[in-house]
């Protein structure tokens, strides 16, 4: 439930960012193309989470570990930039929604 909540999350915020005509989203320029940035975030207790930017328009806020069931964030700042930055890749490439799974957390070192 949680992962959905996540992912129906991503694509509000990916209609807010990009806007809507007669009822559908418009296709954003190629992500390949566009000026991306991640920011780590402080979340609750104590823990991190990150903001995804797309041409300086928030896309992502994530203040949980994505793929697994939790509320908290991560316990180590870094980790909390190294999947950001894993999703930025996969923007990147068009990966769309650019969900990161617990095969991808475990190749990442992250804390969980």
């Amino acid at each position: 439930m949680k992962k959905n909540l996540s992912f129906i999350l991503l694509i509000f915020l990916a209609i807010r960012a990009f806007g809507q005509t007669d009822g559908k989203m418009q296709a954003p320029k190629d992500f390949a193309e566009m000026k991306i940035k991640s920011e780590v975030i402080v979340a609750t207790k104590n823990t991190y989470g990150y903001n995804i930017y797309v041409d300086n328009k928030l896309l992502i806020h994530q203040q949980n570990i994505p793929g697994i069931a939790t509320n908290e964030g991560f316990k180590i700042k870094n980790d909390a930039l190294k999947v950001a930055n894993l999703v930025i890749e996969k923007l990147k490439k068009g990966q769309m929604p650019p969900a990161i799974s617990i095969d991808e957390l475990k190749k990442l070192n992250v804390t969980y």
